[in-house]
Order: structure tokens, then C-alpha cells, then sequence
């Protein structure tokens, strides 16, 4: 038995029984000398517990002590100790820190970016979100083309050119959004009266607007829209964009229909509106120009033939009084 554990148990004995003598420490002196007990003052010690210190010292067995495990200040190295506890603590909240991801931040710049790509609008009384994004490519589609008359009468130019392919994934969508920014605009473009300018030249059949969407366009229109409309002039129209209209007609009224002109060359639409503010893409100037050369060669061979026709007939008395 160690020296560290006959003090622990001397001591311990002391508290349970301070009257009798310490019988754990060998007796110095040998022989005849009389031998002498060494004394041992016990520590000042100051126990907190929930039980009174007579039930504590009545019951010496409830108090289960192994003294095996429990190191001495002679045996524990306290600075060792300590650097051992605060590295796995250290390593630990360096992990942490490795796992843990700081929020990103969000910019101004990045929140006015964020506010482009979507738009709300009002149309009909019903709040409407346009993803901008989405559209960008197509929003030439509609755009102002000054004014005409007294000053006060808006120009607005829809180009169909301009209009997404119906073979897209997204093409609905795309659709659906560019319907909602072209009646935004639309009620944004035009204060009084106004004209619109339905550029079909150029446009190719998988471009051309069907049935439905253009029924839509004319029913969510403001009614002071539809009232304020004097003009809808179709340049370039085909057949299918005549056949849509003739379609359309059991669903508008009289008036609209009798607004309807078409327009065969940016020649004749010239004779009608001011041109200086109205943009026309160059697809459609070509094939105006390609179209304007056909007519004109139409006219010559058939000025020819017409030419022709007088000389045969003249020779033909000719050889009949001969």
C-alpha cells in the first residue's frame, strides 16, 4: 500500500470516528524508546450537499469511495492535463467552422437585377407578374412609332417578325408573357387616340399568331382602348392572316371590322401616316423591295403580251382580205 493511499484512509477514518486513534500509520522508534503516534491535523473541509451532516456521518457505508481512481497531485500532471483537454476542443470548433457556410450576401445591384426580370402589372383589375427574362429577345414586337393627326394621336407598330417559333419548348409561356407586356404597353403608349400598324411581312407561318391569342388580345383590351382605336392597318398581308380575321369576325364587333385596311406596300402605308418615327425592320424592307420588283416586272410582260396581242390581230385582217 502506497503512502498516498494509508494518508487517504487515515483520513477517512479520522471523520468517522475523530475520537479513536489513527491505527494506519506505523509507530516510529524502536526497541525501548517509547514510541510516539505521528499527529496529523486534518484539513478544514466544507461539504455542500443536500443530505445533513449527521445522516452523512451516521451511515459510513453510503459514502462508496474507490480510491484507485483517483489521482493524487504527486501522480496528475495538471499542465499536461489541460493541453489534452483543449485540443480535442480546439479541433472541434475548427470543424465546425469548416462545415458551416457563410449566408451570401445580397447587393443592391443584385436586387435591382433581380426586380428587371420580373414585372407587375394591372390589366383588367387583376395584378399580372411578366417575366422579363423570358421575353427579352421579342420585346421589339411593339414599339412606338410617334404620332400623327394633331400631335396627340399615337402611332404603335406590332411587328409579327419578331414573334417567338410555335416548334420552342417554351413557347406557350413565352406566349403568355409577351401577351401580358404587349397590353401593358400597350395602355402605357397611348393616351387619346391612336393607331395600330400590324407589320405581317416577312413573318413566316410558324411565326404567325394564332387564333386563340389574337381572340385573347382583342378581349382583354380596355374598352377605352378598343374605343379610342381608329385604325388598324395590316401591311403585307397573306392569306392566312386574312383567313384568321375573316375567322375573328362573329367575335368583334361591326365597328373594329370597318377599322381593318390593308396594305399592300410600305409605299401606300407611307401615303397614310408619317414614316420619320415608325421603325421597320429590314427583313420586311427587303421583301417589300423584292415584292415591289415583282410587281413591276408582272406589269412589263404583261404590258408585252398586251403589245403583242394588237400586231397579231392586225395581221390577221391583213391576211384575210389578201
Amino acid at each position: 500500500m502506497t503512502n498516498r493511499h494509508i494518508i487517504f484512509k487515515t483520513f477517512i477514518d479520522f471523520l468517522l470516528n475523530p475520537l479513536a486513534p489513527p491505527t494506519s500509520l506505523p509507530l516510529q522508534g524502536q526497541g525501548g524508546v517509547a514510541s510516539q503516534r505521528k499527529k496529523l491535523s486534518a484539513p478544514r473541509i466544507s461539504l455542500s450537499l443536500d443530505q445533513s451532516e449527521d445522516d452523512l456521518f451516521d451511515t459510513p457505508d453510503d459514502l462508496d469511495i474507490n480510491v484507485d481512481d483517483l489521482d493524487t497531485p504527486d501522480e496528475a500532471d495538471y499542465t499536461d492535463h489541460e493541453i489534452d483537454w483543449e485540443e480535442p476542443q480546439a479541433s472541434q470548433s475548427e470543424s465546425v467552422k469548416e462545415t458551416v457556410e457563410p449566408i451570401p450576401t445580397y447587393s443592391a445591384q443584385e436586387e435591382r437585377q433581380d426586380s428587371k426580370l420580373w414585372r407587375t402589372v394591372i390589366i383588367g383589375e387583376q395584378e399580372h407578374r411578366i417575366n422579363m427574362k423570358s421575353i427579352e429577345p421579342y420585346q421589339k414586337v411593339i414599339s412606338h412609332g410617334g404620332y400623327y393627326g394633331n400631335g396627340a394621336n399615337a402611332i404603335i407598330v406590332f411587328a409579327a417578325c419578331f414573334l417567338p417559333d410555335s416548334d420552342r419548348e417554351d413557347y406557350h409561356e413565352i406566349m403568355e408573357n409577351l401577351f401580358l407586356y404587349v397590353i401593358s404597353t400597350l395602355e402605357l403608349m397611348v393616351a387619346e387616340d391612336y393607331m395600330i400598324v400590324y407589320l405581317n411581312g416577312a413573318t413566316p407561318h410558324r411565326r404567325t399568331p394564332g387564333f386563340n391569342w389574337l381572340k385573347r388580345c382583342y378581349q382583354m383590351i380596355d374598352r377605352r382602348l378598343r374605343k379610342n382605336l381608329k385604325s388598324f392597318i395590316i401591311v403585307h398581308p397573306s392569306w392566312f392572316i386574312r383567313t384568321i380575321l375573316a375567322i375573328t369576325k362573329p367575335f368583334i364587333s361591326s365597328k373594329f371590322s370597318s377599322k381593318i385596311k390593308y396594305v399592300n406596300s410600305l409605299a401606300e402605308l407611307k401615303e397614310l401616316i408619317p414614316m420619320e418615327h415608325v421603325h421597320i425592320p429590314e427583313c420586311i424592307i427587303r421583301q417589300d423591295e423584292e415584292l415591289r420588283e415583282a410587281a413591276e416586272n408582272s406589269k412589263i410582260s404583261s404590258f408585252l403580251q398586251g403589245s403583242e396581242n394588237p400586231q397579231e390581230s392586225i395581221a390577221q385582217p391583213n391576211a384575210s382580205s389578201s
